[in-house]
C-alpha cells in the first residue's frame, strides 16, 4: 500500500500595507457608540427638538420632503388661512407645530386651531390634544398603512377631521370622524366639520 503525505509549503511572507494596518488598529480601539438616550414624552414636549417626532420612546426625524409635498402643504396651509379670515370664523393655520396624541409626540404638516382653543398666551411648545382640523401630506417614503393609523390616531386624541393628500396619485381623503371620503383629481374637495364652508378643486391643490 502506498500512502502520499502532503508536506505544506512555507506561507509566503506578505506585505501589509501600512494604511491597512492602522485602519485595522483604529477599527479595534476605537469605542462602541453610546446608546441613544431615552426620554420621556412630557420631556420631549417641554424642549422638542427641531423636526422631530416622539414615537414609542424613540425621536423619529420627519424626512421625505419632496417638491410636490411641500407645494402641497404651502397651498393647503394658505388656502386654509386666507378663508379663515374672509369667512370671519378666525383661529390660526399652522405648519408642523407639535401637539399631543394620547399615544405620541406629532407634527401635523398643516393643522388649523379654532378660536376657542387658542392660548390667551398666544404661544405654545406643544399642543395639549390633536388640532380640530389637520392634513398630512404623503411623501414617496410614507405608507399608506402609516399615515392611515396615523390620522385615527389623530381622530382619537381630540381631532375633529383629517384630510389625507396624496400628491403622487392626485387623491385627497377625509375623515371627520364616521368614514373615509375620498375626492378624486376631477373633483372638488370641502371640509366637513372645521372651518366649514371651504372647498378647493382637488386638480388646483395637487396642481
Amino acid at each position: 500500500m502506498t500512502t502520499t503525505i502532503t508536506i505544506p509549503q512555507k506561507a509566503e511572507n506578505k506585505i501589509v500595507p501600512e494604511s491597512q494596518t492602522q485602519l485595522e488598529i483604529t477599527a479595534e480601539i476605537q469605542p462602541e457608540s453610546e446608546p441613544q438616550k431615552v426620554i420621556s414624552l412630557e420631556e420631549f414636549l417641554v424642549k422638542p427638538a427641531d423636526r422631530m417626532e416622539w414615537v414609542d420612546g424613540h425621536l423619529v426625524e420627519k424626512t421625505g420632503m419632496t417638491f410636490k409635498h411641500s407645494l402641497a402643504q404651502s397651498k393647503l396651509a394658505r388656502y386654509w388661512g386666507n378663508y379663515k379670515d374672509s369667512s370671519g370664523q378666525g383661529g390660526e393655520v399652522l405648519t408642523e407645530i407639535l401637539c399631543r396624541t394620547n399615544k405620541q409626540g406629532r407634527r401635523p404638516d398643516v393643522a388649523y386651531i379654532t378660536p376657542e382653543l387658542l392660548p390667551q398666551s398666544g404661544n405654545f411648545t406643544a399642543f395639549f390634544q390633536s388640532f380640530p382640523l389637520i392634513a398630512e401630506v404623503a411623501s414617496p417614503e410614507d405608507s399608506g398603512e402609516e399615515l392611515f393609523a396615523k390620522a385615527q390616531e389623530y381622530l382619537e386624541s381630540g381631532c375633529l377631521e383629517v384630510w389625507l393628500l396624496f400628491p403622487e396619485a392626485r387623491l385627497i381623503f377625509v375623515n371627520a370622524g364616521n368614514r373615509w371620503q375620498l375626492f378624486n383629481a376631477d373633483e372638488v374637495v370641502n371640509t366637513q366639520t372645521v372651518l366649514a364652508g371651504f372647498s378647493v378643486a382637488v386638480s388646483e391643490l395637487l396642481a
